[in-house]
C-alpha cells in the first residue's frame, strides 16, 4: 500500500538560494497557502540549493505551524556535489552508510522523524542492489522512511532493485514535450509493477524556449484555452495526468495565484481528440 499522495506536488528545488530566495516568512506562507489549496506533497533533494534548501525549509514548516501529519515529504539522496561539500568531482554514492547518514540528515534538516517517499536521485553504475535494499530496510524498520523509490531510472535499472525491495515510486522527467518514456516502454513497466509515476518539470519547454515544437504547441493551446476557459499551464497538467499510469506532476512554482490554480488540472479531463491533438503537435506529426 503506497503512501497516499497529492495529485500534484510542490517541488521545492528552485525556493531557496538556486533560485527564488526565499527567506523563511515567504516560505512558511508558501507551505500554508499549497496546503490551503490540497498541494499536501513536497518535493525535496538534499543537493537543492548546494545542501541548504532542506533546512529552510525546515525552518519554514516549523512556523508555519502545519500539522506534519497533514503533509507529505519526499527526499531524494544520492548525489554528492562540489557545491556544498568537500568533494572533487560530482559523483553518486549509495553505499549503505551513505544512505541512511543522507536519510538522518535530512529528517534533522526538515526538523521531521520521517519521510514519507525516499528516493535515489539518479542511477550510479557503482551500485549495490543488496546493500541499498539492507539500507531501505534498515531505515522502514526504524520508522525513518515509508515508502521508497528511485528518480531518472530506466526499467532494466529498477528491476534490478526490484528484485531485492519494493520499489513504490519513480520520478523522472515527462510533458508534453518529453515524451520518450511513454514509447519506450518505461511507464508500460511501471504500470506492470505498480510503480507510480512522478513527472519533474511537467511543463516541458513549452514555455522556455522558441523552436518549432514548441511554437506549434502554443498555436494549439491559444485554442485549447478557449475552449476550456483554463491556462495553458492548467491544459499541459491536465494532459499528463490522463494518462493511465496515473503520473503525478511536480510542480515547481512559487507564484500564489498559480498554486491556487494548480488543482483545476486534476478537475479536467482533457478529450481524448485534444490530447492527441497535443502529442501531435509536439511531435510534428500524425500518430502512426
Amino acid at each position: 500500500m503506497q503512501t497516499k499522495l497529492s495529485p500534484i506536488i510542490a517541488g521545492t528545488m528552485n525556493w531557496g538560494i538556486w533560485d527564488k530566495k526565499l527567506n523563511t516568512i515567504e516560505m512558511a506562507h508558501i507551505i500554508k497557502v499549497c496546503v490551503e489549496n490540497k498541494i499536501t506533497t513536497f518535493d525535496h533533494a538534499d543537493i537543492y540549493g548546494n545542501y541548504t534548501t532542506e533546512a529552510d525549509f525546515g525552518k519554514a514548516f516549523k512556523q508555519s505551524l502545519v500539522d506534519r501529519t497533514t503533509i507529505q515529504l519526499v527526499s531524494k539522496c544520492g548525489i554528492q556535489h562540489v557545491n556544498g561539500r568537500a568533494n572533487k568531482i560530482k559523483h553518486y554514492d549509495y553505499s549503505k552508510a551513505y544512505i541512511i547518514w543522507s536519510v538522518e540528515n535530512s529528517l534533522k534538516n526538515l526538523q521531521t522523524d520521517y519521510l514519507d517517499v525516499l528516493l535515489l536521485h539518479r542511477p550510479s553504475p557503482l551500485m549495490v542492489a543488496d546493500e541499498i535494499a539492507e539500507a531501505v530496510a534498515q531505515l522502514k524498520k526504524e520508522g525513518k522512511i515509508i515508502d521508497f523509490g528511485v528518480s531518472n531510472f530506466t526499467s532494466s535499472q529498477t528491476e534490478l532493485l526490484r528484485q531485492k525491495t519494493e520499489i513504490n515510486y519513480n520520478q523522472i522527467q515527462f510533458s508534453a514535450t518529453h515524451y520518450e518514456s511513454m514509447l519506450d516502454g518505461s511507464l508500460d513497466y511501471m504500470q506492470l509493477h505498480n510503480i507510480r509515476p512522478m513527472s519533474w518539470n511537467p511543463l516541458g519547454t513549452v514555455f522556455r524556449e522558441d523552436i518549432e515544437q514548441t511554437r506549434r504547441l502554443k498555436k494549439l493551446l491559444v485554442q485549447l484555452v478557449e475552449k476550456y476557459h483554463l491556462g495553458s499551464d492548467t491544459i499541459l497538467l491536465a494532459w499528463i495526468l490522463k494518462h493511465p499510469a496515473g503520473i503525478i506532476p511536480v510542480a515547481g512554482t512559487v507564484n500564489i495565484a498559480r498554486i491556487q490554480a494548480l488543482m483545476k488540472a486534476v478537475e479536467l479531463d482533457l478529450d481524448q481528440e485534444d490530447w492527441f491533438a497535443v502529442w501531435t503537435e509536439s511531435m510534428g506529426k500524425k500518430v502512426d
